[in-house]
This record gives structure tokens, sequence and C-alpha cells, in this order.
């Protein structure tokens, strides 16, 4: 669990179902999303044993993102796709279009960036985003990632790359 001035990032487990059913099925977040939204509280409840499961495996942190306020998950934010060498991962992040443009999701994305350097020892973080996704390209810029032009996103040729890496935090 992490905690900031307004937020708690946790573990998701089953009791999660309803709100992580609300977040992966919701179209404003899907619609730069290449993949299937759970259909019903089965196809989330799925969804997070197969999260609790590759957490266990050390293969991703995956965490539900709250207010202080309210227990009712608004958000996800993880670490995932990690390199063999577990020096490099992948962000992900998705938002309630409700909590949009109030900070929640930088300060959100901060603790984790900070866990990951601090406590996972990474070197660099990686993240995809739409093209079209300005909100997603203006957060990253706004946490000093690097658009890395060379970079393909295989998988979604829709997609560009940014880069932050450990050394560059600690020359700004």
């Amino acid at each position: 669990m992490i905690k900031t001035e307004r937020l708690i990032l946790k573990n998701i487990n089953e009791t999660d179902v309803e709100d992580i059913l609300r977040i992966r099925s919701n179209e404003v977040i899907n619609q730069f999303l290449a993949r299937n939204p759970p259909k019903n509280n089965y196809d989330a409840l799925q969804f997070i044993l197969t999260i609790k499961e590759r957490t266990q495996n050390n293969q991703t942190i995956y965490l539900g993102i709250s207010l202080k306020d309210q227990p009712n998950l608004i958000g996800t934010i993880c670490l995932w796709n990690f390199s063999e060498d577990r020096k490099t991962a992948e962000v992900g992040y998705e938002l309630l279009p409700d909590y949009h443009r109030k900070g929640i999701m930088s300060e959100a994305l901060e603790a984790v960036l900070e866990f990951g350097f601090n406590e996972l020892h990474l070197q660099e973080v990686v993240a995809m985003t739409h093209k079209s996704n300005e909100s997603s390209k203006n957060l990253l810029l706004k946490h000093h990632f690097v658009l890395q032009e060379e970079r393909k996103d295989e998988d979604f040729p829709d997609n560009i790359v940014f880069s932050l890496k450990k050394k560059e935090l600690f020359t700004l």
C-alpha cells in the first residue's frame, strides 16, 4: 500500500469486482485502449484473479487508486512488463472520467515512480500511449518522460513510446 496526500494505492482483491468492472468497461477510458472490457462481474473477477496471480509471481505491481475518504476504486496504476534483469518496467494507468483534470493521476504516478526507482531499483520506466491521447501525453511530459520517436509499440502501431530514466530524474 502506498499513501499520498489524497490517495491510497492498494492491491486489488475480490471485493473490488464492481469497481474494476466500472473502471475497465468505461467507454471514455477504453477509447484509446485495444482490450476486451469486462462485460460483467464474472469477467471482472477473472481479471482480478489473474492480477493477483501475476502479483504473487512478481510479474506485476497493480494498484487500485482510491481517495483517502472513499473506499471505492476510481482508477488503477501498474508497473508490469518487467525486463529480465528487472531494471525496466512499463507503467499503465486508468482513471474514471469524473476524476480527470484534478491532479489525481499525477499524484498516483509520482508515488509509483518513486516506488519503482527507489524500492524496486528500476533504471527506466516506459509508458506507451495512443498518439491521440492528449491527457496521457501531457501527464507523461509533466513527469519528465521523453518521447522515444525511434521506439515502436509492435503490438499497437497507433501508440507512441515514452521513457523516463532514473538518471534523468536526478539531473532535473
